[in-house]
């Protein structure tokens, strides 16, 4: 509560009609030498013309000894019951620090107000300045005699802030309740926007009269950017890196400082950023930088003096190339000799209608640097914005560059990883389909475009002995080039296993054993880390049955010719590397020119549909009319796959053959020899009946040889079939399970020359086994 030293009263005239105790000790004034005399007799010089106005104010008086007292007074009129004002009651008390206030020293709290660190003023009930301590003097730029009496409205710039400070002073004095809030604002004395954390509370008398409002300002701008400063950082964490593209990334940086930070941002990277290429070993001499990304605060980024895309040559003495040489930020500005001179080349140089030198008066050039590699820089210029770049501005730009910089050099390291598993993974598929007669195929493979990277994902086709064909589909789980490598691995491990003729289960089943075993010895651990699929299917068009097996990979959908379409029912199995469980395989038999599809999880399966859904799909998609099978896949994955898969995509069509009666002879042959030459002539003639007399001699001599090996060594039932296909295709089936193999005979043995003959005068030849023994075949190609 304020402490009254001295009262007085005095009439409208002017004239002390009271005089106190207290203004007898301030002044050495008796009560009846002031009574009754002008209170222009008692001042030391004339009352300033707002203190006449307002009554509140600091005053000269003159001390009875001569001397002048410099005191603070406060009026309040005095009201008849007409509520017109007939004198006036003044209260006073010494003002601090002057002469003859002597023995009038200011209390410890007085001392504590003048003395605050923050800005503390006292405003009455209508507003009006009553008191103002050193701190809020120095903020405002103002002397305190200038402000006291006066209203706050008379002493303040019409702005958001100032409006928002009238009217809580009104609330308080209003509601006797206090108010905190913070505000933002610029200080009259400096360029930089300062913000202030502001207390106001009442101030009440003795009896509980509210008299007055405190106030109290904080300035917590330090506070305020540094939040500032980590909420952009934090910002910064979610918006810069969204993708892994170089280009998007240096997007995502200029739009998160622009126009906040700077009125124009551009960001430069070196050419080999933007390649497959490794850092070069030396720096080169000129520095060029390729402009990947700029903002601007002005619709249509005038400033920019490089288009997007296009190089630049930094010299020297520029700023940019100073902090790429130095590896730290430079701030720089006009009056630099080095700012000046490389904005003037660059506005002699830049495009018609824009201008990188007009206003820019501030410029900080930060290095965009990654694992101890410099990768690009990154430009920052004010131009609207007052307050030039400091040491605070510089720190929070190297922060920004620095996560801009890992992520443009994990977008780079993506992309080479992705181009290196690309190209991988596109030598290991299969370029061009080898020829065969039993189906005709057509083939999609689809990368992800996700942040993944190239999956395992992999289909063949496999011609096979009697014009049958295996079709395979996998999926090794994973992404990148372990995932692809561990692809080229299984998919040789299925050619060479396809190359024996095993049945689909057991193909599967030896594959297992080898990624097992190859997990087991260290060299496989990815596929069992990561888990591998595959689908292994025969189709065999003779009798146009499709037997296929699968080791955890979903099943392939049939259309057949009149339009329908279904998966083919079978166990899934367990997937490659579980290793102890058995694999199932199914057969159906196809009517010549159904659709078999096979593909992997990656056309079903997604984030924005369920499985179901996604098979349903595919299957309607299947059933539509289209010219070819090329259309078919096309149509199929746009129905099926989302605008983005997260997957790759393999799909394999696959339309059946037949071969008919004939273009196949068969014949049962009795276990003698004495029926081989009969059997021999039947062979003959019917290559006479399909116009083959030029293969007769070759067919004769391999006929003659494998049907008495099978009579000699083999087991009963024994059969000779012929294949008139793209080649001639003789097969010499047993019910042994023994396979022969090519041996060199010695000059005295007997046999052992016929396979050597066979395998001399034939294109190619092998065995396979068969759920009754086995079959010997041998093929000769066709004359034109």
């Amino acid at each position: 509560m304020e402490q009254v030293a001295a009262a007085a009263v005095v009439d409208t005239r002017g004239v002390v009609t009271g005089w106190s105790e207290g203004a007898r000790r301030l002044t050495g004034r008796r009560a009846e030498e002031a009574v009754g005399r002008s209170a222009r007799d008692l001042l030391a010089e004339p009352l300033p013309p707002r203190v006449l106005r307002s009554l509140i104010g600091t005053v000269l008086l003159r001390h009875r000894d001569g001397s002048a007292v410099s005191v603070r007074i406060r009026g309040c009129p005095l009201q008849g019951a007409d509520g017109t004002p007939y004198a006036y009651a003044v209260t006073a008390e010494p003002s601090a620090g002057t002469g003859p206030s002597a023995g009038h020293e200011p209390t410890l709290a007085g001392q504590a107000f003048q003395q605050a660190s923050m800005s503390m003023s006292v405003f009455d009930t209508r507003q009006r300045y009553l008191r103002l301590n050193d701190a809020t003097c120095q903020v405002l730029g103002v002397d305190q005699e200038d402000l006291l009496g006066r209203h706050y409205a008379d002493t303040a710039e019409d702005t958001e802030h100032s409006q928002g400070l009238l009217g809580h002073l009104r609330e308080v004095a209003r509601t006797g309740c206090p108010v905190r809030y913070e505000s933002f604002v610029r200080a009259p004395t400096g360029l930089r926007e300062h913000a202030w954390n502001i207390e106001m509370w009442p101030v009440r008398d003795a009896r509980d009269e509210l008299t007055g409002v405190g106030l109290a300002a904080f300035d917590s701008t330090d506070q305020y950017w540094a939040r500032q400063r980590l909420a952009l950082l934090n910002e910064a964490a979610t918006t810069i890196g969204t993708t892994l593209d170089v280009v998007r990334t240096a997007e995502e940086l200029v739009s998160l400082v622009t126009p906040r930070f700077a009125d124009f941002v551009s960001v430069d990277l070196l050419e080999w950023v933007l390649g497959a290429d490794e850092p070069p070993a030396a720096a080169p001499e000129e520095i060029v930088l390729r402009r990947v990304a700029h903002g601007s605060s002005h619709q249509g980024t005038p400033e920019a003096s490089v288009r997007l895309g296009e190089t630049d040559l930094y010299p020297p003495y520029s700023p940019p190339a100073r902090a790429l040489r130095e590896g730290r930020p430079v701030l720089s500005g006009a009056g630099d000799p080095g700012f000046d001179r490389w904005v003037a080349e660059r506005d002699a140089h830049a495009p018609e209608g824009s201008s990188y030198r007009e206003g820019a008066h501030s410029l900080l050039a930060v290095p965009l640097r990654a694992r101890g590699t410099i990768l690009g820089v990154a430009v920052a210029v004010r131009i609207t914005q007052p307050r030039p770049y400091a040491d605070d501005d510089a720190a929070l730009a190297e922060e920004l560059a620095s996560r801009a910089a890992v992520c443009v050099d994990n977008a780079r390291r993506f992309a080479r990883e992705r181009t290196t598993a690309l190209v991988l993974q596109h030598s290991l598929l299969p370029r061009g389909l080898p020829g065969q007669a039993a189906v005709d195929v057509a083939h999609r493979y689809l990368p992800c475009g996700s942040l993944a990277g190239i999956g395992g994902d992999w289909f063949d086709v496999i011609p096979l002995s009697g014009s049958r064909v295996a079709l395979v589909v996998g999926d090794v789980v994973g992404h990148g080039i372990p995932s692809t490598a561990t692809m080229g691995r299984l998919c040789m491990a299925v050619r060479t296993l396809a190359d024996v003729d095993l049945a689909p289960d057991e193909l599967l089943t030896h594959l297992d054993d080898l990624v097992t075993h190859l997990a087991a010895n260290g060299d496989g651990g990815e596929v069992a880390e990561l888990g591998a699929t595959c689908l292994y299917a025969v189709y065999d068009p003779v009798d146009r049955s499709l037997r296929l097996a699968a080791a955890g990979h979903p099943a392939p959908a049939v259309v057949l010719p009149d339009g329908t379409a279904h998966l083919v029912p079978m166990s899934a199995g367990p997937p490659l590397g579980v290793g102890g469980l058995p694999f199932e395989a199914a057969e159906l038999q196809l009517p010549e020119g159904s659709v078999v599809a096979l593909y992997t999880d990656g056309l079903v399966e997604n984030r924005d549909q369920d499985v179901d859904q996604a098979t349903e799909e595919l299957r309607r998609a299947l059933t539509t009319p289209t010219e070819n099978l090329d259309t078919l896949c096309d149509r199929v994955l746009k129905a099926v796959l989302p605008e983005e898969p997260a997957d790759d995509v393999a799909l394999l069509l696959a339309r059946t053959r037949a071969l008919g009666a004939d273009r196949v002879a068969t014949w049962d042959v009795p276990p003698d020899p004495a029926h081989v030459a009969a059997t021999r002539q039947a062979a003959t003639e019917q290559l006479a009946a399909w116009g083959l007399e030029d293969a007769a001699f070759v067919t004769e001599l391999v006929v003659s040889e494998l049907v008495t090996n099978a009579i000699r060594y083999g087991a009963p039932p024994i059969q000779l079939r012929l294949i008139r296909d793209r080649a001639l295709i003789c097969e010499v089936s047993d019910g042994s399970s023994t396979s022969p193999h090519l041996r060199r005979a010695h000059a005295f043995d007997e046999g052992g020359r016929g396979l050597l003959l066979v395998a001399q005068l034939t294109q190619r030849w092998g065995s396979r086994q068969t759920t009754g023994g086995k079959t010997i075949w041998a093929e000769q190609p066709l004359p034109e």
